[in-house]
């Protein structure tokens, strides 16, 4: 297969220059192998090495695993200068692989010993994909501001709040709340109060949903929020008794699937 590949590089090309759309890339799990040596290099005295941010081609990582991985990514992205950095290296990257169209999506986080708020979290990714625009890449970049399930619902009222500010200050670039995170934290109807006020804002919601199984009435309750789209409900029609009823509903209310096919791999 490598061989015929190799004998037919227009195949690579064709699918390289193919004009592509994009709307599941979590920032931190969007980053390249080259932006995190550079993050890994400023950050030496973290011991951080390759092997621990990224999963090699044809290797698997259970759930526990890639969020623990995340939580190493975290310690060095850490300052407004590192989401800047990362922003401008992924949007480049997904322009350069022929993605016309990109919704990016990311929780914001305080980090108390650089100064970064949640604020200024966000503003360093639209300052990102300013100048990504300012560069005149052939790429059209929106912003979804993610709500990590393991914050609770205080947390996420907050985001949500910051959600709405953004939401009406930036011209459509932020036009979502994602909620994502770790699906074995929390319970669905703990966030009800700040989707819907979401919702009520006029912000899109894109939901994760159904990404492990035996959680029937947890997806129930999200998808009766009619949310604009679910991140994979991988276990929509799981065989458990009732599944096929929500499977009708997605059908009934028309609601698109954003499907993760493939994870950061290195490259």
């Amino acid at each position: 297969m490598v061989e015929a590949e190799e004998q037919q590089p227009w195949k690579t090309d064709f699918y390289s220059e193919l004009p592509k759309v994009e709307l599941h890339a979590h920032l931190n799990g969007s980053i390249s192998s080259h932006t995190m040596k550079k993050l890994i290099a400023q950050k030496p005295d973290l011991k951080i090495h390759d092997q621990m941010t990224v999963i090699d081609k044809g290797k698997k990582r259970t759930l526990e695993e890639c969020f623990q991985m995340f939580q190493t990514i975290h310690q060095l992205i850490s300052s407004p200068e590192d989401i800047l950095m990362v922003t401008k290296d992924v949007i480049k990257e997904f322009a350069d692989d022929g993605v016309k169209y990109l919704e990016l999506r990311s929780t914001p986080r305080r980090e108390n010993a650089t100064g970064m708020t949640k604020k200024t979290y966000v503003e360093s990714i639209l300052e990102g994909i300013k100048q990504s625009k300012q560069e005149n890449l052939d790429i059209d970049v929106r912003y979804l501001i993610a709500v990590d399930r393991r914050g609770g619902p205080l947390v996420a009222k907050e985001t949500v709040k910051l959600a709405e500010e953004f939401f009406l200050s930036t011209e459509g670039i932020v036009l979502g709340l994602d909620l994502s995170g770790d699906p074995t934290v929390g319970q669905a109807k703990d966030f009800m109060e700040p989707l819907l006020e979401a919702k009520k804002a006029g912000l899109k919601l894109a939901l994760h949903l159904s990404e492990i199984p035996n959680q029937k009435k947890e997806t129930q309750i999200l998808l009766d929020l009619l949310p604009d789209r679910i991140g994979h409900g991988t276990f929509l029609n799981s065989g458990e008794r009732g599944s096929l009823d929500l499977v009708d509903f997605v059908r009934q209310h028309r609601i698109p699937l954003g499907k993760a096919w493939s994870f950061r791999s290195s490259r």
